[in-house]
């Protein structure tokens, strides 16, 4: 299982530096969602099933969708589709496959030596999950939860206001 970390955590750096290095925001995304995957695979072979699902679901999952949707509703003119065909070229997957392949026969390995080894001998549970953040750490989580509550609401007020001004200019040259 040494190995197994090993190779995932090489591939969650290698992965991650992409993503930082990529001009184009599409080639990150792709590197991320593997950094997520290759980080969810770390937590599961460190004995957190329950933290590498959530990492799948809510990383690999949610985040990357909502960053989807950003793109799509930033990128409204006319030749973004012309944009998109040239950003998803076969090229482009290249990368993220051979990362991808690396980690299915990471799994494949885990999954064929899980029943000669003792995976449970650490395993880390749900309630122990929610006990470690909500016990000692409560306030953290909830300032957090307040925190991004507050991001939300100003990226609608901020959103809300360039609207206006934008109205407000094309009226303005209108007349």
């Amino acid at each position: 299982m040494v190995i197994a970390f090993y190779i995932a955590a090489a591939v969650a750096v290698l992965a991650t530096i992409l993503v930082i290095s990529c001009y184009n925001i599409v080639h990150a995304l792709l590197y991320l969602v593997i950094s997520f995957l290759s980080v969810a695979v770390v937590f599961f072979v460190l004995g957190a099933p329950f933290v590498a699902a959530l990492e799948v679901i809510v990383y690999a999952g949610a985040i990357v969708v909502l960053i989807i949707f950003v793109i799509m509703m930033l990128n409204l003119k006319k030749e973004s589709t012309e944009q998109e065909k040239q950003w998803l070229t076969k090229e482009i997957w290249i990368g993220p496959a051979i990362l991808s392949i690396i980690l299915i026969g990471e799994l494949v390995y885990i999954m064929v030596t899980a029943q000669t080894a003792d995976l449970n001998q650490h395993l880390v549970d749900s309630k122990a999950v929610g006990q470690s953040l909500y016990g000692p750490y409560v306030i953290g989580v909830e300032l957090s939860g307040i925190l991004l509550m507050a991001g939300i609401v100003g990226a609608y007020h901020l959103g809300r206001q360039k609207k206006k001004i934008v109205h407000r200019f094309l009226e303005m040259a209108k007349e």
